[in-house]
């Protein structure tokens, strides 16, 4: 399962009602490889589940959608949004993260 914090909700809201095409869409959360730590996320808009494999994840009228392959990676994660002082946008809290990166868009396990 991924959970999504209030804020995470509430950012994705926003970014869907900002943009037109984006209104009501599932957001696409995905591990790719790359970054320093070895895999990165990758968000991003998308108009339906790309295969009945896909896993879906909804809270408050937001859904996420993940594939089969990055679910591995992802299971148990909490996706939170921070704005404060160290720098702005999406956290991943990942317990199967074993090292991250200095940024957080990075990990390795």
């Amino acid at each position: 399962m991924i959970t999504m914090t209030d804020k995470a909700v509430i950012e994705i809201k926003r970014l869907q009602a900002a943009d037109a095409e984006t209104q009501g869409k599932p957001l696409r959360v995905q591990v790719v490889g790359g970054g320093c730590s070895g895999m990165s996320y990758k968000l991003g808009f998308e108009n339906e589940p790309a295969t009945e494999k896909d896993k879906t994840f909804e809270r408050d009228g937001v859904a996420l959608i993940i594939d089969t392959k990055s679910f591995l990676f992802l299971s148990g994660t909490e996706l939170d949004f921070s704005d404060g002082l160290n720098g702005k946008g999406f956290v991943f809290n990942n317990p199967n993260a074993k090292r991250t990166c200095g940024c957080g868009s990075s990990f390795s396990t």
